[in-house]
């Protein structure tokens, strides 16, 4: 399992990670440690461990609300899904009433043609 060294808020950690993850891992923790200096920045000096718990919460508080728009965009595609079938449901049912009339019109053509050429003989 590869390890990397990653740098939050002035310190070094030696994390696992999968293999292939070293990049995502390293943007990771690269985030975290820009959301700490800009929390630092705001705040000032509070303490290590509160900037970190705040750095958290903020991330934590970001996963929720896309997790809470992910569900209502889920909502709204299951809605227009629902749209779109019941629309294709009667185009398919205008198309078999459609079918039958231009069958029953060529009935009524055969017919009149068939009821001429009788005449005319």
């Amino acid at each position: 399992m590869p390890q990397i060294n990653v740098s939050i808020d002035g310190k070094s950690y030696r994390m696992a990670c999968g293999e292939g993850e070293e990049p995502h891992l390293t943007a990771l923790a690269s985030g975290l440690d820009a959301r700490i200096g800009e929390m630092r920045k705001a705040f000032g000096e509070i303490g290590d461990m509160r900037l970190q718990v705040m750095a958290a919460i903020t991330f934590v508080d970001e996963l929720s609300e896309t997790k809470r728009r992910l569900s209502e965009i889920e909502a709204e595609i299951a809605a227009l899904r629902a749209v779109v079938d019941g629309a294709q449901t009667e185009a398919a049912g205008r198309e078999t009433r459609l079918a039958a009339g231009v069958s029953s019109a060529a009935d009524r053509v055969e017919r009149l043609a068939q009821a001429l050429m009788r005449a005319g003989t």
